[in-house]
């Protein structure tokens, strides 16, 4: 099967005449084309009796024709551009904010979400409710984009980690459109895009790194979550690019164990932390009676055998390593009685 490789659009940007400059430009045709008409006729009725048939039809062809580039007007907010496509052949983008005119022909285009149906659809979220009210049906139109930054706050997943391990996981993503052409004819739908690739890059992540508690100088979920994030952004990144966006910041929001598994990695981290406070506990205690023998030793207090050393080091390590309190018992005799 032939397959023809697809080709990267690239923007380039232009800049589109001042709409202060043509409205009283086209005020001033369409009032001196209405003055052409009136005098077509009324001297021509004066002079020979009838209209002037050339002027009378010149006249009204050009007066459709200006009123028709009437509607090449547009305003660009900040941070907001458009796309200029005329009869299928793309001419650039335009991304000076201001009033502006461009040709009437111009492809319209479907539209992007303005921000009235974006604060829809979030308000719907909240609520509860399906998006697809009128209000989140708006559209910028006229082919436009806005350039502002975007936040994807992304829905829980589960995931299995790099242990097999069940996983809920969640990330919030910064993005931006940075290339209005790709964003425009190499996907069918940038948004969709974005919010289809971070929910697989997401995953993709978790499935490469442990929840916690890896080997040695091993990057965790839980414990490395800068590096976790760096590399979240740099995967989006390279999957977003294509698209024409920018990702500005990628970071996780949400990391727990599955439900399912949650109550016994509970008990497993509690298990853990109780050994790794005895090992401390001993450790500190072999520490204080190696002290307390060189010190005896050094100072020539008392001079014991391997027996009596044997023995002391045993009473020091209950009395030191023991959770119940101590009770002392005092000899009255000898060492060795």
């Amino acid at each position: 099967m032939n397959t023809t490789p697809s080709t990267t659009s690239h923007e380039r940007a232009v800049s589109a005449p001042s709409g202060w400059v043509m409205m009283p430009t086209l005020i001033v045709l369409i009032l001196g084309d209405i003055a052409l008409l009136i005098f077509s006729i009324k001297d021509g009725v004066e002079t020979t009796g009838q209209p002037h048939f050339g002027l009378l039809f010149l006249s009204i062809l050009l007066l459709p024709l200006f009123i028709l580039l009437l509607t090449g007007f547009f305003t660009l907010q900040p941070n907001e551009a458009r796309v200029l496509v005329l009869f299928g052949d793309y001419k650039g983008t335009v991304r000076t904010s201001g009033f502006h005119w461009g040709n009437p022909f111009y492809t319209n285009g479907p539209g992007q979400p303005g921000l009235l149906a974006q604060a829809a659809q979030m308000q719907s979220k909240l609520a509860g409710t399906k998006p697809g009210s009128a209000a989140s049906t708006q559209k910028m139109g006229r082919n436009k984009i806005s350039l502002r930054a975007r936040t994807l706050n992304g829905d829980k997943l589960k995931v299995n980690d790099k242990r097999g391990n069940p996983i809920e996981i969640a990330a919030v993503v910064v993005w931006r459109v940075g290339d209005t052409a790709q964003a425009t004819f190499d996907v069918d739908n940038y948004e969709n895009y974005v919010s289809t690739q971070s929910e697989s890059a997401l995953r993709h992540l978790a499935s490469l790194y442990a929840y916690d508690y890896g080997e040695e100088h091993e990057i965790t979920l839980r414990s490395n979550v800068v590096e976790v994030s760096q590399a979240l952004r740099a995967e989006l990144q390279e999957r977003l690019a294509k698209a024409g966006v920018a990702v500005d910041e990628a970071r996780l929001t949400h990391l727990a164990y599955a439900p399912e598994i949650a109550q016994a990695m509970l008990r497993r981290q509690q298990a853990e932390a109780v050994i790794a406070a005895r090992q401390k506990i001993v450790h500190g205690a072999v520490s204080m009676v190696d002290m307390a023998l060189k010190e005896l030793a050094d100072k020539h207090v008392v001079v014991l055998d391997d027996e009596r050393k044997a023995a002391m080091v045993s009473n020091l390590m209950v009395v030191l390593c023991g959770e119940s309190e101590i009770h002392p018992v005092i000899n009255t005799g000898t060492l060795y009685n």
